[in-house]
């Protein structure tokens, strides 16, 4: 998980910043300042993409501000609405950094 977080993290100091933090994502009790900080930023990048700020990022949105998110849109996207979520975003990320 801290790998995935890093990488989403390295990929979100590119993102136009400045935005509010999405008050959707839970950190984890006991998280290390690092892995809350890269949580902070995929909040951030996620608030910056967010263009129409209703808390759902469109493959549109993800292509332009999140391209790892574009890239696995598919399989954030579970439900297959058309859009992902922060949580789902971060479910993700878990799922997968459980698999490493």
């Amino acid at each position: 998980m801290r790998k995935m977080l890093v990488i989403l993290a390295t990929c979100a100091a590119c993102a136009v910043s400045g935005a509010a933090f999405a008050q959707t994502a839970t950190q984890p009790m006991g998280a290390s300042p690092r892995v809350e900080h890269a949580l902070a930023q995929l909040q951030t990048r996620f608030s910056s993409a967010n263009t129409t700020h209703d808390g759902k990022l469109t493959r549109e949105q993800a292509s332009t501000g999140m391209p790892m998110v574009a890239k696995h849109f598919d399989e954030i996207d579970t439900q297959k609405n058309g859009y992902v979520t922060l949580p789902q975003i971060e479910a993700f990320l878990h799922e997968h950094a459980a698999q490493r």
